[in-house]
């Protein structure tokens, strides 16, 4: 919450990381706890740092590690390599599923992707009615029928 120290110091960040593991681990049932290095996120592009962190979560007990912010696969294969535990990756441009797959993630997430892009497309539609008026996008539209099949037509 910090906008001028927006990371946590590293002692800190690895006693939070380890009280959060002890509380998952007291749940009564599964739980994945994913520790975040946030360095990339907020600016401070310090690998080395980052890894340090992601180690030390790991060493904490964090199920799966993450470091928001990686832009290019090298960098992700760096962290990958440095850590044994399953390493998550957010889905973004210029990313691909095989690529990183090969860096050695484990986790894709998508975060908000899907429901941007689905806002995206509407902002598209409403846009073509409002300057054309015409419905063209109709035509990528998913039938209703599919979409009943998808969902279950008996609430299945």
């Amino acid at each position: 919450g910090d906008r001028e120290k927006p990371i946590y110091d590293f002692s800190h960040a690895v006693e939070r990381v380890a009280a959060a593991v002890e509380a998952a681990r007291a749940l009564k049932h599964d739980f994945v706890f994913t520790a975040r290095a946030e360095n990339f996120l907020w600016g401070r592009s310090d690998i080395d740092d980052t890894i340090k962190r992601l180690q030390a979560f790991e060493q904490a007990g964090a199920d799966v590690l993450y470091a928001p912010g990686l832009s290019d696969v090298e960098t992700v294969r760096i962290v990958c390599s440095s850590v044994t535990k399953p390493v998550n990756v957010m889905a973004r441009p210029g990313f691909a599923v095989a690529d990183l797959a090969q860096a050695g993630v484990k986790r894709i997430s998508l975060g908000p992707w899907l429901t941007n892009f689905a806002f995206g497309m509407l902002e598209t539609a409403a846009r073509e009615i409002q300057q054309d008026g015409t419905f063209g996008f109709t035509r990528a539209a998913m039938p209703f029928g599919k979409l009943q099949a998808l969902f279950g037509k008996n609430g299945d």
